[in-house]
């Protein structure tokens, strides 16, 4: 009888997780190594991250592993953005057409928890408090470090990055071979702070959206969790003039800033100064690489291979995507470099569309989502997608509500971006839109998808 097919997973996060799990559930014998100690021991480490949104694709692969029913069960529905400007009421900007169209907050910590567990019952053995040291490609051998001093090695067959954006794994396969990597660091930031919940013990505001506070250069926005509180971000540029981290340094100095600019926020937030003063300022940037693989002793997936900047909600999708795609080429290819190549050669333009979109939409989250003109397309952008919903799908709805490879969104977002602001330019209502004409360029522009 021969052996299980067996690999190494490097990073027992989100992504590792899942494709610990997908691979164990087809018989492979899986060993994931993880430089945090436990969570489930030790508490999830909270204050550097935002987040995740939760959308088909993700949703799609939770489905492959047996998850849907156990993270749906964490998860709260957000229908669109709920922008916040001084002077108005919030107001609600849907992401779809109804509630079969939405997003789904969850935490990551909770999450990760979850995938854990469903990670070890499937089969898979997770070493904890493995700080990847060294690989020698030529024995094909791991080597770990462990706070206690030890270090351990462990021999591969092959092993998977997915140690994210900082990956241990992507700097020894680069000493191997150059990976082509190019970082774009954004000249902005976050905090992550927090709205608790009520006396009551329930929301202190609208529980089914993403609240946005939008000001142009920077913005703060919020998440519902499923314990009755919001995660808050605030983004700020690093440097520079007020507003940025470099003028807003502490807790004190963050307090007088949101009386300033976020007066309706500050009242929900009791705990500003001591989370400002406590949480990290985190760094957003963008990954890109050449090359994914090295022959067929190493793959990397998630932010490994392509983190980008949260602000589509999709790296957790994407990265999910990646999980699905790799173990179903593994299972089909002629061989292991065969499966890494056309793993790459289908993934990265689609991670590269994801993103090019993923920095738009900060620009149009901070800056344009309470403009007279982005509403006006805002709203001809539904009426054509209900005169033609072959053919016209808004771009949020392709990437958030299908999974339509990402390429195929980027690209057709741009076409019907462009016939947007050429139909509404000048104009200040949609009622003046002339649909003839755009109906006439939109069939000839645009083939069915």
């Amino acid at each position: 009888m021969s052996a299980p097919r067996s690999c190494a997973i490097v990073g027992a996060g989100m992504a590792g997780s899942l494709l610990g799990i997908l691979l164990a559930r087809r018989g492979w014998r899986v060993d994931l190594f993880e430089r945090r100690a436990d969570p489930r021991r030790v508490g999830y480490e909270g204050g550097r991250s935002i987040n995740l949104a939760l959308a088909e694709r993700g949703l799609h692969a939770l489905r492959q592993a047996g998850l849907e029913s156990t993270v749906m069960g964490q998860a709260i529905m957000m229908r669109g953005r709920m922008v916040h400007v001084p002077g108005s009421e919030p107001q609600l900007q849907r992401y779809g057409r109804d509630d079969s169209e939405v997003i789904w907050s969850v935490h990551r910590g909770r999450l990760n928890l979850s995938m854990l567990d469903a990670a070890e019952t499937a089969g898979a053995r997770i070493h904890f408090n493995s700080v990847l040291e060294d690989v020698e490609w030529i024995d094909q051998r791991l080597h770990f470090a462990h706070p206690d001093g030890r270090r351990v090695h462990h021999d591969f067959d092959f092993v998977i990055g997915a140690d994210g954006a900082g990956s241990a794994l992507r700097q020894a396969m680069s000493r191997e071979l150059p990976l082509g990597e190019k970082v774009e660091l954004l000249d902005h930031g976050y905090k992550e702070l927090e709205i608790p919940p009520a006396v009551d013990g329930g929301f202190r505001i609208e529980a089914h959206a993403l609240h946005i506070w939008p000001r142009g250069r920077y913005m703060c926005i919020a998440l519902p969790n499923c314990e009755r509180s919001f995660t808050v971000t605030l983004f700020l540029p690093n440097q520079g003039p007020h507003p940025s981290f470099e003028t807003v340094p502490d807790g004190a100095s963050a307090r007088r800033f949101f009386a300033e600019t976020f007066a309706d926020a500050l009242p929900l937030m009791p705990e500003l100064e001591r989370h400002f003063d406590e949480h990290p300022i985190g760094i957003l940037g963008t990954l890109r690489l050449e090359r994914w693989h090295l022959d067929q002793r190493a793959v990397l997936i998630g932010d490994a291979a392509h983190a980008m900047v949260p602000f589509h909600g999709q790296g957790m999708n994407c990265a999910f995507e990646d999980c699905v795609e790799l173990a179903e080429r593994l299972d089909q290819a002629r061989d292991r470099e065969a499966a890494f190549a056309e793993f790459e050669a289908v993934r990265r333009p689609n991670a590269l569309a994801i993103q090019a979109m993923a920095l738009e939409n900060y620009l149009e989250m901070r800056d344009r989502v309470d403009d007279a003109d982005y509403l006006i397309q805002r709203q001809l952008e539904q009426r054509l997608a209900d005169r033609h919903p072959d053919r016209f799908v808004p771009r949020y709805s392709m990437v958030t509500f299908t999974r339509l490879p990402y390429a195929t969104a980027f690209e057709r977002g741009r076409l019907q971006r462009q016939l947007l602001i050429d139909a509404t330019r000048g104009l200040k209502s949609v009622e003046q839109v002339d649909m003839a004409a755009v109906d006439r360029r939109l069939e000839s522009e645009l083939a069915p998808l």
